[in-house]
């Protein structure tokens, strides 16, 4: 089967699989007994392919519209505002409506830009300042309710009558329907009312519980996925309202207010540029082209949904929501929902498989009990003779053939993966991991190996100068004058954060943790940020390049001289330096031994797990513009800084629990390679047997040496995004593993992508790294990602169990019923009985054992890894030994029961199969406490713990009992004595210890 299974289902990856590919094997699903409910959470192709029309269209249109407003302005001349602008807008006092003001955006129109005053005059009339932004008053519902919000129109939640609705649509349930119709028409002319409609109206009152309680179920389902989704959206920006920079959500943006944006982050309205540097802008997410898009003076569109690829800019807030492009391609986009997953899709295989098996026996079944009630007639001379009792003797038969493909198709296979994944998102929501793409949740699972950022990650990200060395001096309180001006500026200019004034009037530093820690090193040497700022005017800047591990800054000064400030990785920036301030604030050529003494300095700090950061400076002449690149080399160094940032609590031991659970983490780090080793040994990463490695030496690598080398690699330091790209590469395809990342840059996106698992930071992670991860993790701590882990391991278990439990009653079902008609020419579990079996099985089973919570014993196993068999060995022994067991009990009754209980009379019958039902559901109810562990013999661990598991067990026996009891006519059952009860659970319970003798069967 597993064969099988990987030939024609198996195609579908984790993540980026074809349209192709998800339509075939939809397609080998032929037997689908409710194709609205089988294929709700799989990706909608069509919206797909809408939402690829729509994008390739953008372009096109946006060019269509600069022409034709082009067209019309010549046409028309110039109009005045106050002709177009409608009362509404009049009347708030705004000088431009929310159309005019989309249209400058989307169109890109620089017509109406200028005759609207520029962004000056936008920002005039959309009543804002472009330094303090808006102000918060009664007219900002006015504002809302004119320009809109930032939201998109989502999908209706749909109510719960409409997955009733769904329910019914099931092709078994409706044939069933259609019996019971006919044995209640048929039953009430023959036997009278009401004893004629018992028959049927049974039929009626189980296929109304089936459908109502699947309905139940995925509506809570389709809740819970849309609280993820919602989570999901929450991003947060930098704003400047009421004259100060404050976090705002995206959706609380209006149309006037001034954004920062920087690397990374995600336009999140359509807007005009009002300031900034080197700004280039990823339009790929809008309009399919990949060539960055330069954003400037002379080209202002910002559009909402791009992406800030280098650069930093303030941003005017023209246009919000569903008036903007990427809001009319959103709510398109949701359309198309989730990829599904690999599970999902090798469980519709099984599904298939089996639905086939059950039809063939089905129509078996049925003809068997055809022939013998035909030959029945023929013994007696009644063969041409058929009355209302043979009509609803054929019909039951038919009904009973048609309850067998209920119960032989598993439907809830491919329901029980998202009802396990659902439930492993929100708890995983709990515990600070936000699943993106539900896949993940199942290939963490399988993972071997993660390789770990190490800032913020596995340290806490609250970055401190704790040591300096300023002018060839580690005392920070001697530094001479002149230096501590140039130092103080350089720290001030060149940096991508910023001390502020917030709502209480505090000073507070925004930016980075390492451009805040090296802020408040200069706010503590007596510097103020604002008074530098304003004294030079800022010609250029180069913002933080992973590449150039380094970032600059060009400064034309108050005397009229220019300067550029440059700060990054020691080594590099040390390198590109000729000379050094000394000890005396005077500048000295850079000789050997100066360079060695710097060096160690370097040593020294990164020996103590710090991060280090060189800053210098050069004087340039004249004829630098804000085109000019800043300089490589000729660099004067002012001094080195030692940055701590320490090891988060808790990962050295999650670290461990990897290593025990035959994961490996390594961790790649832009560090230089002394600091790296330190904290990997701190945090029990690096081993005597591991090897720590730079980036320039594994990138020069042959592909004979790192197939060598990649086992043995636990460090790697100084490394670029394309280092990290094919360290995970290889890890994936040359060695086969499954591959978790972490990443927070735009940088990491790549091989974030790359991964099986992306694992991006909630807090330090740019918008770029979380739309290329598929978890967000919520607080940047290595511990959450070993709880995903041990998640992931959870829901792939918790299937396998959901599978084992499913396949063990669909085997005896069908072989009881089967051989039955066969042998005796009825079969013992009725349509009713049979359907209640199934909700035992399809909804309440997955229900109970698809919700089992993670214990510590899932990370003492090795990982599934990418070859294991879903349906292993182990699992097809407890399958055939469970249904030989309950097989041989139900014939034993069936050929002994009426001697063994002293059964006789005109009920034996009703009795005996009585009793064959109430056995069959026990040892299923038993059975299910059986499945919650393949291999552990003592499966009660933990029960009490996991509270839905009990109250379906507990829900399902009292069910039975009042079946039995109390639902005779309806459910052709019969009350038992005390006697049958416990022979009836004493049969059940001892399939557990049968569960023990199997586990001891080596496979």
């Amino acid at each position: 089967m597993e064969n099988y299974l990987n030939e024609n289902f198996g195609g579908v990856k984790p993540k980026h699989s074809s349209p192709e590919v998800l339509q075939r094997w939809r397609d080998m699903c032929t037997l689908v007994k409710n194709p609205k409910r089988r294929f709700r959470f799989t990706a909608n192709i069509e919206k797909r392919n809408e939402a690829a029309a729509m994008r390739r269209n953008n372009q096109k249109l946006r060019v269509l519209v600069l022409v034709s407003k082009a067209a019309i302005h010549l046409l028309n001349g110039a109009e005045s505002s106050d002709e177009t602008l409608p009362d509404e807008f009049k009347e708030a006092g705004f000088g431009i409506g929310a159309d005019d003001a989309g249209a400058i955006v989307e169109g890109r129109n620089p017509e109406k830009l200028k005759f609207y005053g520029g962004v000056n005059g936008i920002a005039s009339k959309l009543k804002t300042c472009t330094t303090n932004g808006l102000v918060v008053d009664q007219q900002l519902t006015r504002r809302q309710e004119l320009y809109g919000t930032n939201e998109f129109t989502e999908r209706e939640q749909r109510s719960f009558f409409m997955f009733v609705w769904e329910a019914l649509q099931d092709m078994t349930l409706m044939v069933l329907a259609a019996c019971a119709f006919i044995s209640l028409i048929v039953g009430i002319a023959t036997e009278g009312w009401p004893m004629g409609a018992h028959d049927g109206l049974g039929i009626v009152a189980s296929i109304l519980l089936v459908v109502f309680v699947t309905a139940t179920s995925d509506y809570r389902q389709s809740l819970q996925f849309r609280d993820l989704d919602k989570e999901k959206k929450k991003i947060s920006i930098q704003v400047t309202r009421n004259g100060f920079r404050q976090k705002l959500s995206i959706f609380d943006l209006l149309p006037g207010d001034i954004v920062h944006l920087g690397i990374g982050d995600q336009v999140p309205a359509d807007g005009l540029f009002l300031s900034g540097f080197a700004v280039s802008i990823d339009e790929s997410s809008l309009t399919g082209e990949s060539e960055p898009v330069k954003v400037n003076t002379e080209n202002p569109y910002l559009l909402s949904g791009t992406k800030v690829q280098d650069g930093s800019c303030k941003m005017l807030v023209v246009t919000v929501g569903m008036r903007t492009q990427w809001g009319k391609l959103m709510a398109t986009l949701t359309e198309g929902g989730n990829d599904e997953t690999p599970l999902q899709v090798k469980l519709n295989g099984v599904a298939t498989i089996i639905g086939k098996i059950g039809l063939l026996f089905a129509i078996v079944t049925f003809a068997v009990l055809v022939q013998k009630l035909a030959a029945s007639k023929m013994l007696e001379g009644t063969q041409w003779i058929w009355s209302g009792d043979d009509a609803l003797i054929l019909l039951e038969y038919f009904a009973i053939a048609v309850t067998i493909v209920v119960v032989a198709v598993p439907e809830g296979l491919p329901l029980a993966v998202t009802l396990s994944l659902a439930f492993a998102m929100k708890k995983m929501m709990n515990d600070k991991a936000l699943v993106r793409n539900l896949a993940a949740c199942e290939t963490m699972g399988s993972a071997t190996t993660i390789c770990s950022d190490k800032t913020g990650t596995l340290t806490t990200n609250h970055m401190t100068v704790v040591k300096s060395c300023i002018c060839l001096n580690e005392n920070a309180s001697e530094i001479p004058d002149s230096t501590k001006k140039i130092l103080i500026q350089s720290i001030f200019t060149n940096t991508g954060g910023e001390v502020v004034s917030n709502k209480e009037g505090k000073r507070e530093i925004l930016g980075s943790p390492t451009d805040t820690a090296i802020l408040e090193f200069g706010l503590s040497l007596g510097g103020d940020f604002q008074t530098e700022r304003q004294s030079v005017k800022v010609v250029r800047v180069e913002p933080f390049n992973s590449t150039k591990k380094q970032m600059g800054v060009v400064l034309e000064l108050p005397n009229g001289g220019v300067r550029a400030h440059c700060k990054g990785a020691s080594e590099i920036v040390l390198a590109a330096c000729d000379k050094v301030i000394n000890e005396n604030g005077e500048v000295v050529a850079l000789d050997d031994e100066i360079v060695n003494r710097l060096k160690s300095t370097i040593d020294s700090f990164a020996g103590e797990a710090l991060r280090t950061l060189c800053l210098a400076y050069v004087d340039l002449g004249s004829g630098v513009s804000g085109e000019t690149p800043i300089p490589c080399s000729g660099y004067t160094c002012i001094g080195i800084v030692g940055i701590k940032d320490p090891v988060r609590p808790g990962v050295k031991e999650s670290v461990a629990l990897c290593r025990s659970a035959g994961i490996t983490v390594r961790m790649v780090t832009g560090d230089n390679i002394t600091t790296a080793k330190a904290i990997a040994r701190e945090c029990g990463i690096l081993t005597d047997d591991g090897i720590a490695i730079e980036g320039p030496d594994f990138r020069e690598k042959s592909l004979e040496e790192l197939i060598e080398l990649i086992p043995k690699i636990q460090v790697m330091a100084r490394s670029s995004p394309l280092d990290k790209h094919m360290l995970v590469k290889h890890l994936r395809t040359t060695f086969g593993e499954v591959v978790a990342v972490t990443g927070d840059g735009t940088n990491d996106a790549p091989a974030l992508h790359e991964a099986d698992i992306g694992l991006a930071m909630g807090i330090a992670g740019t918008e770029v790294a979380k739309e290329s991860a598929d978890v967000i993790i919520l607080d940047d701590n290595f511990s959450t990602i070993v709880t995903v882990a041990k998640w992931g391991r959870s829901v792939y278990v918790n299937i396998q169990k959901f599978v084992q439990f499913q396949l063990t009653v669909n085997i005896v079902a069908l072989i009881v019923n089967f051989t039955s008609a066969c042998l005796t020419g009825s079969a013992p579990l009725t349509a009713v009985q049979l359907l209640w079996v199934n909700m035992i099985m399809d909804t309440l089973g997955a229900l109970a054992l698809a919700t089992e919570p993670p214990n510590d014993e899932l990370m003492k196993r090795s990982p599934v890894g990418r070859k294991g068999n879903f349906i292993s060995n182990v699992m097809w022994r407890n399958i055939f030994g469970q249904a030989v067991y309950q097989f041989a009990i139900i014939w034993l009754l069936q050929l002994q029961g009426k001697s063994y209980f002293d059964l006789d009379g005109d009920n034996s019958d009703l009795i005996l199969n009585t009793l064959i039902f109430n056995c069959f559901v026990f040892c299923q109810l038993f059975n299910e406490v059986n499945s919650r562990e393949m291999e552990k013999e003592n499966v009660l661990d933990g029960i009490w713990k996991n509270k839905v598991f009990v109250s379906v067990i507990g829900a399902t026996v009292i069910f039975q009992v009042i079946i039995i009891e109390y639902l005779g006519t309806f459910a052709n059952t019969s009350p038992l004595t005390a006697t049958q009860w416990l022979f009836s659970i004493g049969t059940g319970f001892l399939s557990m210890p049968i569960a023990v003798l199997l586990k001891k069967i080596p496979v």
